[in-house]
């Protein structure tokens, strides 16, 4: 298999590389953190060429028109902060919204925690006053049966009844209603690194077992947790309600892409019966109580589509894959099985109180890849989801069902995500922006059907006009002001003359997180108005361009690479980073940050992770006392000789999910 220009080095980077905004430090930040990581969580997405060559304006371009950024960084450091021009009739005009300063609770200022250092400890540490502690890791067992973990005795018998590889979203999901001392804990298993898993571990020589082990160690798991008297949390291996899903998992498509030309396999004739979900990263929850969990790298698994002219735009390898997994497994190879990769890449419902439940592939919400899922209500009942596309340059969508929630019939809710229309995003310089339908036989695709929309999305969005933005992952809608907050992680591969008001950097090192307002405060308009929110970064570099909603940057800690997110009940945001290591040479962290009031934009570190390792899933109790967290890939593409981390247990690595609790109880972040 031939070397990634990452694994080539530094002295291989090419000239076009370099005028994109590369540089030598660029690459070995990146090497530092670590080559493995890129390589095996997206195929090393960031280093080939973008997919989207549509053309369509970049956000960057937009963003630079609507506001100057160097007026932007002047006002904030001279203490005239764009939070008070927003108050103004020109800052009106500007911004196009009314600040959350004047219009959402003044509990919304006050976050009562100290914000900690930054470090590089092989150990989770919190804020002062808070304990944490590990709930479930990599190789636990999950079903009646599971063996004990055996790190030179993996099966993939056994690893389809044990905790899955690495953890990325939690949802917590009480057992009585209202309850938060006790309920289920659904855990997504993102991707799985084989030299983090097995000991002597050969890229050019995987076996069919270590491929089947990677297989059953996909999906989810979903198990009881309890909360103890002390605040800490343990879960129950031998519960009934605990149940895995696997890469082989039976499932079924619906919407319009099910059943159709492109669905249909030799393996599955009636283009319905799918197998197993692959790359969940993040996810979010239904009004009725179900899951929604987001397919997102998943052209990783497949190889040889040479044949297939879509296969660029999705990333899919023309030749082998890095995997290897075609060798042992048709439904893999694309050569043998050509429309299998169009049966993942989708938003997944599962059921977490039923583990007979066959989960659900929604293609009506689009084929991408998939970051997150939240759910809201429109003002007339309608479901609406929004989600992001996490890659370069790509978009951010929303769904719309056809039909209303029905409070009292949850089993008449289970098909509300089957039909409905997406949209994706245009975002406009002057702050406005709106939703492009994305409905076959429109004037922009009048050729389409509907079944080719749900399967080849993101074309249908580059032929509407959508706006291409950096990396757009988590979409959190908030319930204390309603606005919705979008996670642009970074894009170093955006040039300066590709910036535009909503993308402001080019390179976008650090990313950035916005905030959108939608016409009427209706999840169903069709138009909203935009802000920035924060330009992430060190503030105490003068060289670079940050903004932190107006707040004095002199007080404020650096952040990069904004990723997940939770809101808590007073409407603060929480941040959890991806790739703050390879940024600022930081462990990854969880940072709290008010969305209104004199302390709007003030960030805090909250929590910091493990060398190499990525903290994910944000997600807290109903009552808000307890905050669970996953601890992703530790010391990745070390191999487990000597790894950076041996956390949590300080023998090898081991993805886990830990829980953050206040000392003697409370909400935490008050």
């Amino acid at each position: 298999m031939p070397a990634t220009r990452a694994e080539q080095g530094i002295v291989n980077m090419s000239s076009e590389e370099a005028s994109r905004g590369f540089s030598p430090l660029n690459w070995i930040s990146r090497q530092a953190r670590s080559v493995y990581h890129c390589q095996i969580s997206c195929d090393d997405a960031c280093f080939q060429p973008a997919p989207n060559q549509s053309g369509n304006e970049p956000f960057a371009a937009v963003l630079n028109r609507r506001i100057s950024r160097r007026s932007l960084v002047k006002a904030a450091a001279v203490g005239a902060p764009l939070l008070a021009l927003s108050t103004s009739p020109l800052g009106s005009q500007i911004f196009g919204s009314a600040p959350l300063a004047s219009t959402a609770s003044a509990a919304s200022s006050t976050v009562g925690l100290v914000s900690i250092p930054h470090d590089l400890d092989d150990q989770v540490n919190v804020s002062p006053g808070y304990s944490s502690n590990v709930i479930v890791r990599w190789g636990d067992a999950v079903l009646p049966g599971a063996p004990e973990f055996n790190l030179n005795g993996q099966t993939a018998e056994a690893a389809a009844k044990q905790f899955g590889f690495n953890c990325d979203y939690n949802g917590f999901f009480p057992l009585l209603p209202g309850q938060s001392k006790r309920g289920l804990l659904a855990v997504n298993h993102e991707y799985t690194s084989g030299i983090d898993m097995f000991p002597g571990y050969d890229a050019d020589n995987v076996t069919a077992e270590q491929v089947a082990i990677e297989i059953a160690s996909h999906g989810m798991s979903v198990v009881e947790v309890e909360r103890a008297e002390d605040g800490s949390w343990s879960y129950s291996p031998s519960s009934t309600h605990n149940f895995r899903i696997t890469g082989e998992t039976p499932m079924k498509l619906t919407g319009p892409g099910a059943g159709s030309i492109y669905t249909i396999t030799n393996a599955d004739p009636s283009g319905v019966d799918v197998l197993g979900m692959f790359n969940n990263c993040s996810g979010g929850r239904t009004p009725w109580g179900t899951i929604l969990t987001a397919e997102e790298n998943f052209h990783q698994y497949f190889g040889n589509a040479v044949n297939d002219p879509r296969a660029p735009r999705y990333g899919v390898p023309e030749a082998e894959s890095r995997r290897h997994w075609e060798d042992f497994n048709d439904r893999f190879d694309l050569d043998q099985e050509p429309n299998e990769v169009n049966r993942h890449g989708y938003l997944v419902e599962i059921d977490p109180y039923d583990p007979t439940f066959t989960p659900r592939k929604h293609t009506a919400m689009g084929r991408f890849k998939h970051e997150a899922a939240t759910t809201t209500l429109s003002d007339d009942g309608r479901v609406v989801v929004y989600s992001g596309d996490d890659q370069r340059f790509d978009y951010v969508y929303k769904f719309i069902s056809n039909d209303r929630y029905n409070v009292f019939s949850r089993t008449a809710n289970l098909d509300l995500l089957s039909t409905g229309t997406l949209f994706a995003a245009r975002f406009n310089d002057d702050g406005t922006g709106e939703w492009l339908p994305l409905v076959a036989g429109s004037p922009q695709l009048p050729t389409w059907t509907t079944a080719g929309v749900a399967t080849f999305t993101r074309i249908a969005a580059d032929a509407v006009g959508a706006t291409p933005m950096d990396r757009p992952e988590d979409i959190e809608v908030n319930p204390v002001n309603h606005r919705v907050y979008i996670a642009l992680t970074n894009n170093t591969r955006r040039t300066v003359d590709e910036i535009d008001s909503a993308n402001p950097r080019g390179p976008n090192t650090h990313g950035h997180i916005l905030e959108l307002t939608e016409n009427g405060g209706d999840a169903a308009s069709r138009r909203f108005t935009w802000d920035i929110f924060i330009l992430c970064g060190d503030p105490a570099d003068d060289e670079q361009e940050t903004y932190f909603a107006g707040f004095d940057k002199s007080q404020l800690d650096s952040i990069s690479a904004p990723d997940n997110f939770a809101i808590d009940l007073n409407g603060n945001l929480w941040i959890a980073t991806d790739g703050q290591p390879s940024k600022l040479n930081q462990a990854d962290s969880i940072y709290v940050v008010p969305t209104a009031g004199p302390e709007r934009g003030r960030i805090r570190r909250f929590m910091t992770g493990v060398p190499r390792g990525e903290l994910a899933g944000p997600e807290f109790t109903p009552d808000f006392e307890t905050l669970f967290v996953s601890v992703q890939h530790p010391g990745e593409g070390d191999g487990l000789d000597e790894p950076s981390s041996t956390f949590p247990d300080g023998d090898f690595p081991r993805p886990s999910v830990v829980a953050a609790y206040k000392d003697g109880g409370g909400v935490v972040g008050t």
